[in-house]
C-alpha cells in the first residue's frame, strides 16, 4: 500500500481549517510529551478542529474510503482471524473477508508497523477503511462483546462429555437428552437463532461432515459460513433443535419435519419450519425462518413493471379460471400469493387456502394444514373446499394429477383457483400440465395466466455506483452502446460489504389468449409458445431481469446467475 507524503498538519492548515499559530502550538506539545501523541490528535484534544474533520482529511492523504460503523453487520467469524488484544492493540476491527483480501476499518493508517504484523499475522492481503477513533472503539466493545458471548458458550460446552455416535449404533437418548437441555448448549441454540433474525437470514444450515460441524446463514439467496463449532457437540446441538421443534430426537434414521416459534423483543415472534435430514455423518436440520412481515406486501412492492402488473390484475380479478405462479424453491411465490389472497380478501369473498405448510395466519381466510401422513393430501382438502361454497381457492402446491385434476374442475366451475407448480418458466408450465395426463382442451379452458418469478439482489442504496460497460457485453444483452455505464456493486458497512441489500422478484407474466390456447390443442412444444407470447408482448425472466439493470435495482451478474438465455 502507497501513502501520500502530505503531513495531517500541513494538509489542515492549507485548507484553512487550523491557523499557522494552532499548528505550532499543537507540535510545541508534541515535542513535549516525546514525540509520542499524533499530531490530529493533539489538534483534537485542544479543541482546534473535531474528529470528523480529522477523518475527512487523512481520508484525503491515505486515499482511503470513510466507513460508518454503527451500520456494520459483523461476522463473528472474523474474530478468529483478529483476537481481541490484537484488534485492540493496534484499534482495528475486521469487517469483512474476500478470498484473499481481508478488510479492515483503522482510526490510524500512519501505523505502518500495525499494517505489517497484520498482513504477517492474518496471511491477507489487507484493504483499509477509515473510521474516527472514538467509533472504532464503540465498535469493539460492541461486536467483540458479542462474539465473546458466543465463544463464551462454546468455551462453556467444551465440558460436555458428547461424542460422536454413529449412525449405526444404539443411542443413549436420556443421556443425548440431558446434553441438549444443558444450559451452554441452549444458549448457543438461542444466540444463533437470535443472530440469523437480526441479519436477515432465510435459512439456518446445521451440517455435520466427517471431521467438522458447521452453521451457514443464507442472505438475500447466498449462503454465509457462520460458525464451525467442534464435532463432538453436534449430537447436543441438534438435539436441542428437535426438542425446541417437538420432534423425536431418538429418530436419527429418518427424515423429520416440525416447527417452532421464538418470541424476542416486546411483541415480535419468529416462526421457523424445521427439516432433519439423516446424512452419513450425523443429521443436517435447516431452518426456514418465516418472518410474518415479509410474506405479505402490496402487489405493487412486488417488483412487477407496470405491464405485467396489468395483466396479473386483470387475472386475478376474474370470477373464475386458474393462475400458477411457478418457479423454483426459494423464488418467492408463497410472497406473491399472500399478497395476491391480501389484495383478494374481502369481507364478500369466502376464501379457502389447502398449504403445506400454513406459512401466516390471515383473517378472513380459511387456511387448511395438509397432513399427508394422516391422507390429508391437497386433493383431499380440495374435494372439501367444492361442498364449502368457495369463491377463491388456493392450493400451495399442485404436486400430481390427482390434485391438477380437481383444481381445474374447480376453476371450470366458477371458482378462482390460485397454485404452485416447479417450472422452468412460463411456457414449459402449459407442458408440465400436459405431461401430468391433463388433456389440452381442459387446461386451455381452465388456465387463465401463468408467472413465473426469481429473486434478484438489489444492489445497495449506500455504496452502488456507475461504471463503464464494454460495448460487446452491451451488445450481448441486445442493449443500446450508447447506454454506457451501468451500476455495479462496491461494498459498505451497511450490505455488509456484499454491494447487495435486500431482495427483489422478476417476473414473466403469460396471459392464456386465444393463439395460445390454439396452441396448447396442439400439444406445442414450450419453444412454439413461447415465441408467440414474445410476439404478443411478454418479457422473459431475463429480458425482466436486465429491466431491473437499466433502472439500477441489480447487475448483469445477478441476471445471469438466476436466468437462462432466451
Amino acid at each position: 500500500m502507497m501513502f501520500k507524503s502530505n503531513r495531517i498538519g500541513e494538509l489542515l492548515l492549507r485548507e484553512q481549517k487550523i491557523t499557522a499559530k494552532q499548528l505550532e502550538e499543537a507540535l510545541a506539545e508534541q515535542k513535549r510529551q516525546g514525540g509520542q501523541p499524533k499530531i490530529g490528535n493533539l489538534l483534537i484534544q485542544k479543541g482546534f478542529i473535531d474528529e470528523e474533520t480529522l477523518l475527512l482529511f487523512l481520508s484525503k492523504q491515505f486515499g482511503l474510503p470513510i466507513i460508518d460503523l454503527s451500520r456494520l453487520e459483523f461476522d463473528p467469524a472474523l474474530v478468529d482471524i483478529i483476537p481481541d488484544n490484537i484488534a485492540r492493540k493496534y484499534e482495528i476491527l475486521p469487517i469483512a473477508k474476500e478470498g484473499p483480501t481481508l478488510k479492515m476499518a483503522i482510526s490510524d493508517p500512519s501505523n505502518i508497523f500495525a499494517l505489517d504484523d497484520l498482513k504477517f499475522l492474518t496471511g491477507s492481503n489487507i484493504q483499509l477503511f477509515l473510521s474516527t477513533e472514538k467509533h472504532l472503539r464503540e465498535a469493539l466493545d460492541k461486536h467483540y462483546n458479542l462474539t465473546s458471548t458466543l465463544n463464551q458458550a462454546l468455551e462453556d460446552l467444551k465440558g460436555l462429555e458428547v461424542d460422536f455416535i454413529h449412525p449405526d449404533e444404539e443411542l443413549d437418548e436420556i443421556s443425548l437428552e440431558i446434553a441438549a437441555k444443558e444450559a451452554p448448549v441452549v444458549k448457543l441454540a438461542n444466540l444463533l437463532l437470535i443472530d440469523a433474525i437480526k441479519r436477515g437470514a432465510s435459512d439456518i444450515h446445521f451440517e455435520a461432515y466427517d471431521r467438522a460441524f458447521r452453521v451457514r446463514y443464507r442472505i438475500d439467496g447466498v449462503l454465509y459460513e457462520i460458525m464451525n463449532p467442534p464435532v463432538k457437540l453436534k449430537n447436543a446441538l441438534v438435539s436441542r433443535l428437535k426438542i425446541m421443534s417437538n420432534l423425536n430426537i431418538a429418530e436419527r434414521r429418518l427424515p423429520q419435519d416440525g416447527r417452532l416459534k421464538l418470541r424476542f423483543g416486546e411483541n415480535r415472534d419468529m416462526d421457523f419450519r424445521v427439516s432433519v435430514l439423516p446424512t452419513l455423518y450425523g443429521e443436517k436440520v435447516v431452518l426456514r425462518l418465516l418472518d410474518k412481515t415479509n410474506l405479505q406486501v402490496d402487489l405493487e412492492r412486488l417488483g412487477f413493471e407496470t405491464e405485467a402488473l396489468a395483466k396479473f390484475y386483470e387475472a386475478v380479478h376474474k370470477p373464475y379460471g386458474m393462475i400458477l405462479v411457478t418457479g423454483p424453491t426459494g423464488s418467492g411465490k408463497s410472497t406473491t400469493l399472500y399478497s395476491t389472497l391480501g389484495e383478494l380478501n374481502k369481507a364478500t369473498q369466502n376464501i379457502s387456502t389447502a398449504e403445506d405448510p400454513v406459512e401466516l395466519n390471515i383473517y378472513g381466510i380459511n387456511q387448511v394444514q395438509v397432513h399427508e401422513e394422516i391422507g390429508l393430501t391437497f386433493s383431499h382438502v380440495l374435494r372439501s373446499f367444492l361442498r364449502q361454497d368457495p369463491d377463491i381457492i388456493m392450493v400451495g402446491e399442485i404436486r400430481d394429477k390427482e390434485t391438477a385434476e380437481i383444481s381445474i374442475k374447480a376453476a371450470l366451475t366458477g371458482h378462482l383457483v390460485l397454485s404452485t407448480l416447479h417450472t422452468n418458466d412460463a411456457s414449459n408450465t402449459v407442458t408440465r400440465l400436459l405431461d401430468m395426463g391433463i388433456e389440452p382442451f381442459l387446461v386451455a379452458s381452465s388456465l387463465n395466466l401463468v408467472v413465473a418469478q426469481r429473486l434478484v439482489r438489489k444492489l445497495c442504496l449506500n455504496c452502488k455506483k456507475r461504471v463503464e460497460k464494454s460495448t460487446d457485453l452491451l451488445r450481448e444483452f441486445d442493449l443500446d452502446p450508447k447506454i454506457q455505464t451501468l451500476s455495479e456493486t462496491v461494498g459498505c458497512s451497511s450490505c455488509n460489504f456484499s454491494g447487495y441489500k435486500g431482495r427483489t422478484a422478476i417476473y414473466e407474466v403469460l396471459p392464456i389468449f386465444e393463439k395460445l390456447k390454439e396452441l396448447i390443442f396442439e400439444r406445442a412444444s414450450p419453444a412454439e409458445i413461447k415465441k408467440v407470447a414474445r410476439q404478443e408482448g411478454m418479457k422473459t425472466l431475463r429480458e425482466s431481469g436486465i429491466t431491473k439493470v437499466l433502472e439500477g435495482v441489480t447487475t448483469l451478474e445477478e441476471v445471469i446467475r438466476v436466468t437462462d438465455k432466451d
